[in-house]
């Protein structure tokens, strides 16, 4: 029975395809093959999209509110360079911190201005400097123009940026109080010498008195 209707089925093949049944068979697998191969790539492009799609969607949820940090130092500044996502993304210009979560594909981990968060990058900015040694908020020796680049800067981040807090800057404790001391010790001593000078000339003087009215 089956080879009668393998029989069958090569007749047929040659009736209405005018192919020999090798040549058919070949064919039809070579065409399945394309057909995966095709299927394959739309299913990986399907993939792909909703994979963008989610990742937008992500993107679109709405940020939280920004939190208040009030005055911190320079080093803890450094925690927020968006290296730990549950973080806010934060930077500061002229000690003023501002959060720039909301710009994260700038100033965020891979973003072009990646190394200006976490810092207080004043100096860069006014530069338009990426070295390393221009990280900071020293703005000593900056001229007219690169001043008004800051402030432009500024300007930007005030309009855009939440403030969040201030960088708590260290005063360098200097030594006058303790030169002064000596000084002012060395002044008490030159005045109550002469005071003991008085005394002891006083001392000197009234045995003398007592040897005259004797004679």
């Amino acid at each position: 029975m089956a080879l009668q209707l393998w029989e069958t089925l090569k007749e047929s093949i040659a009736v209405y395809t005018g192919l020999s049944p090798a040549a058919f068979f070949t064919i039809l697998a070579l065409f399945l093959a394309v057909y995966y191969v095709v299927s394959g790539f739309f299913v990986s492009s399907d993939h792909d999209h909703h994979q963008r799609a989610r990742a937008s969607e992500e993107q679109m949820q709405p940020l939280p509110p920004p939190i208040q940090l009030g005055e911190i130092p320079e080093e803890e500044l450094k925690q927020y360079d968006g290296s730990d996502p549950k973080k806010p993304l934060l930077m500061a210009i002229k000690a003023q911190i501002y959060d720039v979560s909301q710009s994260r594909m700038f100033y965020g981990p891979g973003g072009p201005y990646a190394l200006f968060a976490g810092k207080d990058a004043s100096r860069a900015l006014a530069k338009m400097s990426f070295e390393e040694k221009d990280l900071n908020g020293d703005l000593s020796g900056l001229g007219p123009f690169e001043l008004e680049a800051l402030q432009d800067w500024e300007y930007k981040f005030m309009s855009k940026y939440a403030t969040v807090g201030t960088i708590k800057r260290t005063v360098p404790v200097t030594d006058e109080a303790s030169t002064a001391e000596p000084v002012v010790e060395a002044t008490e001593r030159d005045v109550a010498k002469p005071a003991e000078d008085g005394v002891a000339a006083e001392t000197a003087e009234t045995p003398a008195r007592g040897e005259a009215d004797k004679e």
